[in-house]
């Protein structure tokens, strides 16, 4: 089940579908694992996902001209504007949805620099996951006494 977690979170960072939020409540609520280590696996996983967006943002430059390129050149253009202007600090808000995944992405086109980009999107990423772990902890007490 921890890989099942791990899965889901790495493929909730990317632009593939995944539901990490609810396998971790459902796995808090099942008490078969310590909740420190759900939300260890479930950061783990995300934030490598949003690795796997960084990793694409270096190389997005080389293709933007591309037909197949799902971007246009002015969106790109726009998003590492809006990127350039909030600066570094905006990866802090990597775990939103809709704007997080971009967010890793525009990172990598900007080429921030590893240790920075991993150091504040696990910070919020392990937020969002310590805050679901404690309503999901809130909510299965709640119910269960």
């Amino acid at each position: 089940m921890l890989f099942a977690l791990f899965l889901s979170a790495l493929t909730s960072a990317t632009i593939l579908p995944g539901t990490s939020e609810a396998a971790l409540a459902a796995l808090i609520a099942s008490g078969d694992h310590a909740i420190w280590l759900l939300v260890l696996v479930a950061t783990v996983g995300n934030v490598l996902g949003s690795l796997i967006n960084w990793w694409l943002g270096l190389y997005a430059e080389h293709f933007k001209h591309k037909r197949w390129f799902p971007v246009s050149a002015e969106a790109l253009d726009r998003a590492s504007h809006w990127f350039g202007k909030y600066g570094l600090w905006s990866l802090l808000l990597s775990w939103l949805p809709i704007i997080g995944d971009p967010l890793t992405l525009f990172a990598g086109v900007m080429r921030v620099r590893l240790l920075p980009f991993i150091i504040l999107v696990t910070i919020g990423k392990a937020a969002r996951y310590a805050m679901i772990a404690g309503g999901a902890t809130g909510l299965s007490n709640m119910f269960s006494g």
